[in-house]
């Protein structure tokens, strides 16, 4: 089995520690820009953002001029960001689970997961259509975070777990 690079392991928790910034980012700093790449409120989709910027950006450094690992990190981004949806809503909605320690557990299991599974999902990025398929799949989620972000729908999945009605149309820019 081959080591773990260093460089995987700076990106690793280079990654960990940005999305824990981006966590709090919109509340230092309210504005469009920030509300786009951070949680403005404390629902479930929004917290999307904490995963998938990170390891978007952990993908295109990690992977310059080779396509399938490209394309199995995405991979791995986007199913992980899956589990964090199914995981929360079980936990959050159906089991009305509100512990922080389950929810920082789960971010550090979710960030650790997508950087062993490109391992396991290499012989799916040599495939082309895996590719663009993937590519797609990333600039949809990329695309429905941010509009989400400004147009969130009346669902649990978006609603704001901790009571309060936040949203940025609602806080004066």
């Amino acid at each position: 089995m081959k080591k773990i690079s260093w460089n995987l392991w700076i990106t690793f928790f280079a990654a960990l520690a940005l999305g824990v910034l981006l966590h709090f980012l919109y509340q230092w700093f309210p504005n469009p820009l920030t509300a786009l790449l951070s949680p403005v409120r404390e629902s479930l989709w929004e917290h999307e953002k904490i995963l998938f910027y990170p390891l978007l950006a952990a993908a295109l450094l990690l992977t310059r001029g080779q396509p399938a690992l490209r394309t199995a990190r995405l991979l791995a981004m986007l199913l992980v960001c899956a589990l964090m949806l199914a995981v929360g809503w079980v936990y959050h909605i159906v089991l009305r689970g509100e512990a922080m320690t389950f929810d920082l557990a789960l971010y550090g299991f979710l960030m650790a997961l997508a950087f062993l599974l490109p391992r396991l999902l290499w012989p799916l990025g040599e495939r082309a259509w895996m590719r663009r398929a993937v590519s797609l799949l990333t600039a949809l989620l990329w695309v429905l975070l941010v509009w989400f972000t400004f147009f969130p729908p009346d669902h649990p999945l978006f609603a704001d777990l901790h009571g309060a009605v936040r949203t940025f149309f609602t806080i004066p820019v």
